[in-house]
C-alpha cells in the first residue's frame, strides 16, 4: 500500500491530485489544506493544517505519527498580490504585484507561508518520510522563482516581487533538504500556468489542474534519486536557477 500526502488538496492543482491519486489502486491519500477537505471516498484522509501555523504543523504530525510517507506533493502556496489592489482590480494580475503598489504586509506574507511553511512542514514530516522505502517530495514551484528567467527580453520578466522572491526562496530550501537528507528525494517542478484560485480570474494561456497533473504523474513516477535538488518543467526540461 502506497501512501501520498498532498498539501494545498482543497482545490486547484491539490485538488486534481487528490483525485488522481485516490483513484490508484493500492493508494491512501492523506489530504491537508487550510480549509476543511470534505471527502466520501474510503481511501482519502482529509485534516485541516495551516502550513504557516507550526503548531498546526506540530498537531497533524501527532495525528499521522509513525505512519510512512511514500510521496508528498507539496502544492500549498498563495501568489502575494497586494489585497486592496486586487479587489480594485480582479482582472488584472499584473496590477496587483508591481514594484509601486507592494507593500510589506504582502510580502511577509507570502515569505511566511511559501518559504517558512514549506520549511516547517517539510522538517516536521521527515520522520514519516524516512520510514518509507523510496520517498520522494515533488514540490509545485514556479518557472517565475528562477532568477535566471527573470531579465529582459523575457516578456513576462521584472516585477512579482511578493511570489518571485518566495519561490526562489522556496526553492533553496528545497536544494538545502535535497543536500541535508539523502535518504529522501526532493524535486521541484514548474506545473505550467495552471488556473487555479491564487488569483482571482484565470491568466492568458493557463491550463487545468487536471491536464497539469495528467502530464505530471508519469514524470513524479520516474523522479528519484538522481533527480534530487533539480527544478524541471511540466515536460521533464530542465529550468534553470
Amino acid at each position: 500500500m502506497k501512501t501520498v500526502l498532498i498539501s494545498g488538496a482543497a482545490n486547484g492543482l491539490g485538488a486534481a491530485f487528490v483525485e488522481a491519486y485516490r483513484s490508484q489502486d493500492n493508494t491512501t491519500v492523506i489530504a491537508i489544506d487550510k480549509t476543511p477537505l470534505h471527502t466520501d471516498h474510503d481511501n482519502v484522509q482529509s485534516f485541516t493544517v495551516d502550513v504557516a501555523s507550526e503548531h498546526s504543523i506540530d498537531e497533524f504530525v501527532h495525528e499521522i505519527k509513525g505512519r510512512p510517507v511514500d510521496i508528498m506533493i507539496h502544492s500549498a502556496g498563495i501568489r502575494g498580490l497586494v489585497p486592496h489592489m486586487e479587489d480594485q482590480y480582479p482582472d488584472k494580475v499584473p496590477a496587483c504585484e508591481t514594484m509601486q503598489v507592494m507593500d510589506l504586509a504582502t510580502l511577509t506574507r507570502a515569505f511566511h507561508i511559501n518559504s517558512v511553511g514549506t520549511f516547517q512542514l517539510f522538517r516536521a514530516l521527515l520522520p514519516n518520510l524516512k520510514k518509507a522505502s523510496s520517498p520522494k517530495v515533488i514540490v509545485m514551484s514556479s518557472r517565475m522563482g528562477s532568477i535566471g528567467n527573470n531579465e529582459l527580453p523575457n516578456k513576462d520578466a521584472g516585477s512579482a516581487y511578493a511570489y518571485r522572491a518566495s519561490k526562489a526562496a522556496m526553492n533553496t530550501i528545497v536544494r538545502s533538504f535535497a543536500v541535508d537528507v539523502p535518504e529522501v528525494s526532493f524535486v521541484l517542478c514548474h506545473p505550467g500556468r495552471v488556473e487555479t484560485k491564487l488569483v482571482r480570474s484565470k491568466e492568458f494561456g493557463a491550463i487545468s489542474a487536471e491536464k497539469s497533473v495528467h502530464g505530471l504523474l508519469p514524470l513524479i513516477e520516474k523522479w528519484g534519486k538522481d533527480d534530487s535538488g533539480r527544478f524541471y518543467d511540466r515536460f521533464g526540461e530542465v529550468i534553470q536557477w
